[in-house]
């Protein structure tokens, strides 16, 4: 059955959206009849994946003169963004005594900064529209520790933070803003995630990839369109009351 185009006349700004969960979240919205517009920092990456309704953009979260001029940018081509998805982010596991400085500012940069800079540059333009909806992609380990991983669920944490105040600031407002917390997905994070915990733990890859799929209550892979699929509630009709909320989809309870 065809979905109805519930969304078109909307722009979506969904960084890191060449692979994986950004991906899936961009042809979703694309399907619905929003023009998307996809960025990370590999150009050739996106451009493989784009068409008529995903607009590849290449642009590095962690650099606030790009993100300015590169929003600025997609907003003259297509319009006020009024679905902003900060999805750009790193996930990689280091005990605190072997993660350097060098490690931790990457990922806060990446992951926390690239949320802040991404979210504050969207709603500049989507303050002056009359509808908007601002997704952070978070994770189960921004809503509690996860074992092996501390500068990860540190950046995590900070995400939802950012998302839960920030839903204070535009409460009553026709813009909400909510966050995903997707446990385990099948995605190339996953893929490297499998030789980085076998080389940490000295276990086989296929005992590593069996550390994920049982950290996921329902013990399989979460697939990038379940993620997706919420991102499209929370854009659809009766949404509206949903805000400051933080999603988990992790097969059960964390």
């Amino acid at each position: 059955m065809e979905h109805t185009k519930d969304l078109a006349g909307k722009h979506a700004l969904v960084t890191g959206g060449g692979t994986g969960i950004g991906l899936a979240i961009a042809q979703a919205l694309a399907g619905r009849g929003a023009q998307v517009t996809i960025t990370g920092r590999r150009l050739e990456v996106l451009e493989e994946v784009a068409g008529t309704d995903l607009t590849a953009m290449a642009m590095d979260v962690r650099d606030e003169a790009d993100v300015i001029r590169k929003t600025e940018a997609a907003v003259a081509a297509h319009g006020p963004i009024q679905i902003c998805v900060a999805n750009a982010g790193i996930a990689e596991g280091k005990t605190l005594h072997k993660t350097s400085m060098e490690f931790w500012r990457n990922m806060m940069a990446t992951n926390l900064d690239g949320a802040f800079l991404t979210l504050r540059e969207s709603l500049k333009s989507m303050q002056g529209t009359d509808w908007g909806r601002v997704i952070t992609v978070a994770s189960i380990a921004g809503l509690r520790g996860l074992k092996g991983g501390a500068c990860y669920s540190a950046t995590k944490h900070g995400m939802i933070g950012l998302t839960r105040a920030l839903s204070e600031d535009f409460m009553g407002s026709q813009i909400t803003v909510n966050a995903l917390c997707p446990g385990y997905v099948d995605t190339p994070i996953v893929d490297r995630n499998i030789t980085s915990i076998a080389q940490r733990a000295g276990i086989s890859e296929d005992e590593a990839l069996k550390v994920m799929i049982n950290a996921n209550r329902h013990q399989r892979l979460i697939e990038p369109e379940e993620v997706a699929a919420a991102a499209l509630w929370l854009c659809g009709p009766g949404s509206q009351s949903i805000n400051g909320q933080c999603i988990e989809i992790a097969g059960g309870q964390t």
